[in-house]
C-alpha cells in the first residue's frame, strides 16, 4: 500500500520485492522433538492476519515435513514499505483506500512467504547464532518532536537522542565457518519514497537488504543465496526524511513546531530526505538512506568476526490473542483499568510530515476539533461514539470510531 490516496495507483515497478524466511531449531536430540521458530521479514507495509492465515494454510499444504511450523511459532513481520501494492489487508479500513481486496496482491504475498520459509527449512544446518550491536546516527529522526517533549524530563534525559539509533544484528554461521546470512532491527520509517511514487519498491529498507546482498555474492565467507533481512524495530515516529519538514508552499520556512502546519494547513509541510532536491519521487533519498543502513550493518559484520556474543540455550516461541477492546490489567499506580475498541482522533487524518494529510485536519489537537462540523456528521452518520468510549480516549477527540464498526465487516482487528 502507499500513503492511503486513492489517486496514487501503480504504474510499474522499480524494485522487486521479496520475503526473507529465517529458521532456528534446535539439534536434534535423541528422543525428543526439536524447538524451532520462523521468522519473516516481509517488504510489505506490514504483517496482517489474512496473510498470516494464508501463510498457515500453505505450511499445513506442503505436507507432513512442514507440520511442525504453525501459529505458535511462525512470526510475520513487514518492513513497513508505503510504496508497495495495495488491496491484500484483512480488514476494511486500509482497503477503502486500495479500493476493495484483490486475490492477485494477497497470493502474491503468501505464496512468496511460503517459498521463503521451504528454501530457509531446506538449507537448515548446524550452526551457531551471534549477536551485536552499533549505532546509526544519521538514518532517522524524530518526525514529532513536539510530542516526545511530552514525556518527563527525567526520563527524556536518559537518553542522547529523541528517537533509538541502534541497529541489531543476528548473525547465523553454519559450523564449518561460512555464514548464512543476518537479521537486523533498527528503526525507520519506509517512507523515503514520496507521495507522488507509483512505481513498487521496498523501500529504504528494500534498498539496504540488497546492497548487503549483492555485496556477499561472491565472497568465500559465505553460503550461495546468503540472506540479510533488514527488519523494522520500534518504528514509532522515526522518520527516514532526516533534514526536517519544510513548506512547500513556496516560503522554504520550516513547518510549525507545535502541529507541523504551514499557514495553519497541514497539506504542505513535507520531511525533506537527504536528497530532497532531485526531482525522482524520493528515489535517491530512499537509495540513500538505505545505504546508511547497509554501510552501519556492513562495519557491524565485519567486526562480529572478533567482537560478538554468541547465544546459547533452548529455542522457544509462543503465540497468544487478547481481545484488547476490553482488556483489564492493573497500572504501575496500583489501580485496576480496562482498554476500550480502538478509535482515530482527528490528528490522525491530519497524517505526518512524511505523508500529511489533507482538509482542515491539524496534529497536536487534543481539546476541541476545531474542525468544520461535517465531520461530526460523517462519523455519526458511520457511527457516534457512545459516552464511555468518548471518556475512554479523552483528551483525544474522535474522528471515526473504528474499532465499533462492523459494517459490512471489522474496519480494524481488536483481537
Amino acid at each position: 500500500m502507499g500513503y492511503a490516496d486513492p489517486n496514487q495507483v501503480g504504474s510499474g515497478l522499480r524494485q522487486r520485492l521479496y520475503s526473507r524466511a529465517f529458521v532456528v531449531s534446535e539439534l536434534e536430540k535423541s528422543g525428543d522433538s526439536k524447538e524451532v521458530t520462523v521468522y519473516l521479514v516481509l517488504d510489505t507495509q506490514s504483517g496482517d492476519t489474512a496473510v498470516r492465515n494464508g501463510i498457515l494454510e500453505g505450511l499445513k499444504e506442503l505436507g507432513p515435513e512442514y507440520a511442525r511450523y504453525g501459529k505458535s511459532n511462525v512470526a510475520v513481520t513487514g518492513t513497513h514499505s508505503h510504496s508497495g501494492p495495495g488491496a491484500w489487508l484483512n480488514y476494511l479500513l486500509p482497503q477503502i483506500t486500495s479500493k476493495g481486496f484483490d486475490e492477485q496482491s494477497y497470493r502474491a504475498i503468501v505464496d512468496g512467504a511460503l517459498l521463503s520459509i521451504q528454501r530457509a527449512h531446506k538449507s537448515l544446518a548446524p550452526g551457531s547464532l551471534q549477536v551485536a550491536k552499533t549505532e546509526i546516527h544519521d538514518a532517522n529522526v524524530n518526525r514529532s518532536p513536539y510530542a516526545y517533549l511530552a514525556n518527563p524530563e527525567e526520563e527524556r534525559s536518559n537518553y542522547e537522542d529523541n528517537v533509538d539509533k541502534t541497529l541489531t544484528m543476528l548473525k547465523f554461521q553454519r559450523f564449518d565457518g561460512k555464514d548464512m546470512g543476518v537479521l537486523t532491527w533498527f528503526p525507520v520509517h519506509g517512507t523515503s519514497m514520496l507521495g507522488n511514487n507509483t512505481l513498487i519498491s521496498g523501500d529504504n529498507k528494500g534498498v539496504a537488504a540488497m546492497l548487503f546482498e549483492k555485496d556477499m555474492q561472491g565472497s568465500e565467507d559465505v553460503v550461495d543465496g546468503f540472506v540479510a533481512g533488514f527488519s523494522q524495530a520500534n518504528v514509532g515516529d522515526t522518520s527516514p526524511n532526516v533534514l526536517g519538514a519544510y513548506c512547500e508552499d513556496g516560503s522554504g520556512e520550516k513547518c510549525n513546531f507545535e502541529d507541523s502546519t504551514c499557514s495553519g494547513r497541514s497539506e504542505s509541510c513535507h520531511g525533506r530526505g537527504p536528497m530532497f532536491r532531485q526531482k525522482d519521487q524520493g528515489a535517491s533519498s530512499c537509495f540513500e538512506i538505505g545505504r546508511r543502513q547497509y554501510a552501519g550493518a556492513k562495519a557491524l559484520y565485519q567486526s562480529m568476526a572478533t567482537d560478538s556474543t554468541i547465544l546459547n540455550g533452548p529455542v522457544r516461541s509462543f503465540h497468544t490473542y487478547r481481545d484488547l477492546s476490553n482488556f483489564t490489567l492493573r497500572h504501575p499506580n496500583g489501580s485496576m483499568v480496562t482498554t476500550c475498541p480502538a478509535a482515530l482522533g482527528y490528528s490522525f487524518a491530519a497524517g505526518t510530515t512524511d505523508g500529511p494529510g489533507a482538509f482542515d485536519f491539524k496534529q497536536n489537537n487534543t481539546g476541541s476539533p476545531n474542525a468544520n462540523p461535517v465531520w461530526s456528521l460523517v462519523r455519526n452518520f458511520l457511527r457516534e461514539p457512545s459516552e464511555a468510549q468518548k471518556a475512554c480516549h479523552a483528551p483525544k477527540p474522535i474522528l471515526l470510531d473504528v474499532g465499533e464498526i462492523q459494517r459490512p465487516y471489522l474496519w480494524t482487528p481488536n483481537i
